[in-house]
């Protein structure tokens, strides 16, 4: 059995607890992430592993280029409001930090200053060389030739927002009994009911050789019009460009005790206020894990059997999921000797109320009728293509 938990740093933040009957999650005592050693054995560990390396594990990838491409396509967005969206001061100029905050720009690749420069240079952006991009300067791009230029370089491993390889393990019915076993210790240590536990993401197992690494990032994403949830989307039957996971709960296992490096760190946790542009600082980004884990504000070393456990969204004040916690923002120090392996089980919840709820009457209504098949897809299917996050 598990040890309590212990706060490893406190913010003002919210862990949620959840009624079942009237589906409303509950304000808690404020944490910012639980440290619990010993949530796991040192077998069940070493099992975890066995499984993942019998499944097989992939290359763990961000935003493949085509996707993206394809989803840019489908949003209608003038090139003056992706100035505005970069232009973070509103003052008519993108610096390098303002650009540099958006990585998704990179379809991947981890961007720095002087990989910003060397796109300037290529695609003609920056005639004068101040790495300073004017609003009529921005007019006269094409955003197309940036796509090509990212599509055009050779990338290594070190180069990439996540330099880890990944795959799933299936805790549902019929799953391996210490599968089911750590589900149910979730269920406990989340207070959340069986019906949302059970229907979120399967086990993800990652292994980081040395030379590992994954940025600063957030598990879930904000849901805007023009994003859907990827567990509801299917049953809700909406179309949107872009999906995210709606992760309202992170768990994440350490199945090893790591030789050299590999902590996960919290860059801005504790923190009075947030600011995204204060990320970066005289060319210091807070949230490269390869160069800067030792500025951060929070690292918890990776010790086996322990779990680490954070919410991703503060409340709506009406006993709701509501907006993105940016302070959730964490990443994976780099693996600088050995191997590092980690596991984490996300619990999945619609910020939109309605879509949620009708996605737990669909999943009751599988289980009711007994298809195996069905029950199946619920957990595995839904969350086929997982890989690919936002």
């Amino acid at each position: 059995m598990y040890k309590p938990a212990h706060a490893v740093s406190r913010s003002p933040h919210w862990p949620g607890t959840a009624n079942c009957s009237q589906w409303e999650l509950q304000s808690a005592e404020p944490a910012d992430a639980a440290e619990i050693p010993d949530f796991l054995t040192e077998e069940e560990c070493k099992l975890i592993i066995h499984l993942a390396q019998l499944k097989g594990l992939q290359k763990s990838q961000i935003l493949p280029t085509e996707d993206y491409e394809e989803a840019m396509e489908m949003i209608e967005i003038s090139q003056m409001d992706i100035f505005n969206l970069l232009d973070h001061n509103q003052d008519g100029q993108l610096q390098l930090k303002e650009v540099l905050t958006h990585t998704r720009l990179g379809n991947g690749r981890w961007m720095t200053p002087q990989s910003i420069r060397e796109m300037y240079t290529a695609v003609k952006a920056d005639p004068d060389g101040n790495g300073v991009l004017s609003l009529e300067e921005f007019k006269q791009l094409n955003i197309r030739d940036f796509h090509k230029y990212m599509g055009s370089q050779k990338v290594k491993m070190s180069d990439l927002v996540r330099n880890s390889q990944h795959t799933w393990l299936y805790q549902g019915e019929g799953a391996h009994q210490v599968m089911r076993s750590i589900r149910q210790r979730v269920m406990r240590l989340t207070r959340l009911p069986p019906e949302i536990v059970d229907h979120s993401e399967p086990l993800q197992v990652v292994r980081y050789d040395q030379g590992g690494h994954y940025h600063a990032h957030v598990d879930s994403g904000p849901v805007f019009p023009e994003t859907a949830c990827s567990h509801t989307k299917l049953i809700a039957n909406e179309s949107a460009p872009f999906e995210t996971s709606c992760r309202y709960v992170t768990v994440l296992f350490y199945l090893n005790n790591v030789t050299g490096g590999g902590e996960t760190i919290f860059p801005i946790a504790d923190n009075r206020t947030y600011e995204e542009m204060s990320l970066i600082q005289n060319d210091v980004d807070l949230r490269d894990t390869r160069k800067n884990c030792d500025k951060g504000n929070l690292r918890v070393k990776p010790q086996q059997g322990t779990a680490v456990f954070w919410y991703n969204y503060l409340s709506d004040g009406e006993g709701w999921v509501g907006d993105l916690d940016e302070y959730s923002l964490h990443g994976g120090c780099l693996v600088t000797r050995g191997t590092k392996w980690i596991a984490n089980n996300w619990i999945n919840v619609d910020p939109n109320k309605r879509r949620q709820l009708q996605f737990q009457q669909e999943m009751a209504r599988y289980a009711k009728e007994g298809d195996e098949a069905q029950n199946e897809w619920t957990v595995d299917k839904s969350y086929s293509n997982m890989h690919v996050e936002l």
